[in-house]
């Protein structure tokens, strides 16, 4: 697109050039300046064009986030009593999340194949908590516990069940012209990370995103959307988990946008 506006910015000065000239060949200062103006007129317009259609964002998210599955019974996110009892399970399906991110312009056609659609880079990070309490500690194999301690007693630590994800995208942005603009993301790279810890001790597991979302140009530079997005381990049946901890999930929200 950029190249054909280029084209025609070349055509519209070849055609005043030639203009100015047969209409009056010995053309005076006033003539030829007023011929200059025009033309820096119109590369202007033609940088202005270019910068508004290359349009970069950082953005702020947050919202509400549900996992499929629940972290109850694991070891390290259960309270106990001092009879080894379990007197609190924790890590609820439901929980909240906060995130920020960029958006990166790579193409504002989508490499020639649709002037209204724009495609773009996006990286993304955000924290999902999903429980918290400290009404003791958390849960240890009760042969460990006796071994360190004789006895098995509770105590004060909080345990704080969240999640932190990091993603990279492809973004879909359709309606360039407009100010309400929808997007979609088809696949994208997902990094998990999970506190406390798994049974087995691990927190790190890749998986795949899909979402979609909208937002609209309110003033100038800024911009509100809401946007929902799924989250899927990579791997099938009991792969897909972290030794027993279900990533899977979803988040739905809004943010605010700031071009640049």
């Amino acid at each position: 697109m950029i190249k054909k506006m280029k084209l025609a910015l070349s055509v519209a000065t070849a055609a005043l050039a030639f203009a100015g000239l047969t209409a009056a060949p010995q053309a005076s200062a006033d003539e030829l300046g007023d011929l200059k103006a025009r033309i820096a007129k119109l590369e202007k317009a033609d940088a202005e064009q270019v910068a508004t259609s290359k349009k970069n964002m950082v953005f702020f998210r947050g919202g509400y986030a549900r996992n499929n599955v629940n972290r109850y019974g694991d070891i390290l996110t259960d309270t106990i009593g001092g009879a080894g009892v379990v007197t609190q399970q924790n890590g609820k399906k439901d929980g909240w999340y906060i995130g920020a991110g960029f958006d990166f312009s790579l193409s504002d056609d989508l490499f020639g194949l649709h002037d209204e659609t724009e495609l773009l880079a996006e990286l993304m990070f955000e924290y999902k908590e999903f429980e918290r309490t400290s009404l003791a500690v958390a849960a240890l194999p009760t042969v460990a516990l006796s071994t360190v301690n004789g006895t098995l007693t509770a105590g004060s630590n909080s345990v704080t069940v969240g999640q932190f994800t990091l993603t990279a995208a492809p973004k879909i942005k359709f309606m360039k012209s407009s100010a309400f603009r929808p997007w979609i993301i088809p696949v994208g790279f997902a990094l998990h990370v999970i506190s406390p810890p798994s049974d087995g001790v691990t927190v790190l597991k890749p998986g795949m995103m899909f979402a979609a979302g909208v937002d609209y140009n309110l003033w100038k530079d800024i911009y509100l959307g809401v946007d929902a997005r799924y989250h899927l381990t990579i791997g099938g049946g009991d792969t897909n988990t972290l030794d027993g901890v279900n990533l899977d999930g979803m988040t739905t929200g809004a943010y605010v946008g700031i071009g640049f």
